[in-house]
């Protein structure tokens, strides 16, 4: 796997992945940046949650589960001094289908966290990484 960042001006860049895909990522005001893109750090975010969401989905249409949506929202705290890594992630899972059991969802949310998502896995050598999911029908009722 490879990817190539380029320097555009000031502190943005264009990040082209090996399989030709790009991004543009910028940095805030107070660094230089004219906030024209994500952060890295907040595409490192965003990688992991995609990561992760990939496996969950990949797992429950496998199982032949009704799934007709499936969002994972992310959020972290970092630390207050540099290197400002991060130090806890939170995955929380929004699985929308019909006749979803729970069991289900929650075995593809736990072989996601401990077998499958390699972004999720390496990170969690050095961070506290938790999940949780909820499950909502088709019809809009939450679980």
């Amino acid at each position: 796997m490879k990817a190539r960042i380029k320097w555009v001006e000031n502190a943005m860049f264009v990040a082209e992945s090996g399989s030709g895909h790009a991004v543009v990522i910028d940095g805030p005001p107070g660094g230089g940046g004219r906030n024209l893109g994500v952060r890295p750090m907040e595409m490192l975010l965003m990688g992991t949650g995609a990561c992760s969401a990939y496996d969950v989905l990949l797992i429950l249409r496998k199982g032949r589960h009704a799934v007709t949506d499936c969002i994972c929202e992310v959020s972290a705290e970092r630390a207050d001094a540099v290197p400002a890594v991060f130090t806890r992630i939170h995955l929380h899972f929004i699985i929308t289908g019909r006749g979803l059991k729970r069991s289900a969802v929650e075995r593809a949310v736990e072989l996601s966290a401990e077998k499958y998502c390699s972004a999720s896995i390496m990170l969690g050598k050095t961070v506290e990484i938790s999940h949780d999911f909820e499950i909502v029908d088709a019809e809009g009722e939450a679980e």
